[in-house]
């Protein structure tokens, strides 16, 4: 515990002088601690320095952590199969990577029948990534929108974004994507980006939420 107390902290502390350098508070910027194949016992210790929700990028591993821990929040970070629509909407509170229009429909449907609300993020690919880590293109956008329909149950949060390895530049372009839909949609929009190796400049570019793994929990282990 001590080890990842001491992970935990210059977590803190990193994100604390990234907000100093650029004028941000703190509050402003959320830490969503990315616990996939890390056992229960670690999700604990981290809820009891006042963490209460963790991001998941299996569909089965993280609904088995939310059985586990009811009075914790967990959020899809992984890709997401229409197969498993249901089971998404049922255990996570969030959906951070949609990115296509037909699970967007399915969502809504799903949604609608186990009269549920849950809040989305659209996952978006501005580098021609998309085999690599999904992602909607810039230029399909409007159709996914369209797809999501201002659907009560399923308010937009924002977008997120995995940008490619040490292009940190790209950072600024989900900035802007997420001005120019704010300016259209009428709404305020989060951005999350950045993790372990990049979140200062993931800040410093404007980014809501960073999402942190390895840094905040220490070496992945694996699960029994």
């Amino acid at each position: 515990m001590i080890e990842r107390l001491d992970h935990i902290r210059e977590v803190e502390a990193r994100v604390r002088a990234a907000c100093d350098a650029c004028g941000r508070s703190t509050e402003s910027v959320e830490i969503l601690p990315i616990s996939k194949r890390q056992p229960l016992a670690f999700i604990r210790e981290a809820s009891e320095l006042g963490y209460s929700r963790f991001g998941e990028n299996y569909v089965q591993e993280g609904s088995a952590k939310a059985q586990e821990l009811p009075h914790l929040d967990f959020v899809l970070t992984g890709p997401l199969q229409r197969n498993k629509a249901k089971q998404a909407l049922q255990s996570f509170q969030e959906i951070v990577s949609l990115d296509r229009p037909e699970l967007a429909t399915r969502l809504r449907q799903v949604a609608e029948d186990l009269g549920l609300v849950r809040k989305v993020w659209i996952q978006v690919d501005l580098w021609g990534e998309a085999t690599k880590q999904g992602g909607c293109a810039e230029e399909d956008l409007q159709a996914l929108l369209d797809s999501l329909g201002d659907d009560p149950r399923l308010p937009l949060q924002g977008f997120m974004a995995i940008p490619p390895p040490d292009q940190t530049e790209a950072f600024s372009a989900v900035a802007r994507l997420r001005q120019e839909w704010q300016d259209r949609l009428g709404l305020p929009l989060r951005i999350s980006m950045g993790m372990s190796a990049d979140l200062e400049e993931a800040i410093a570019a404007g980014s809501d939420q960073v999402r942190i793994g390895t840094a905040f929990f220490g070496s992945r282990a694996a699960l029994h």
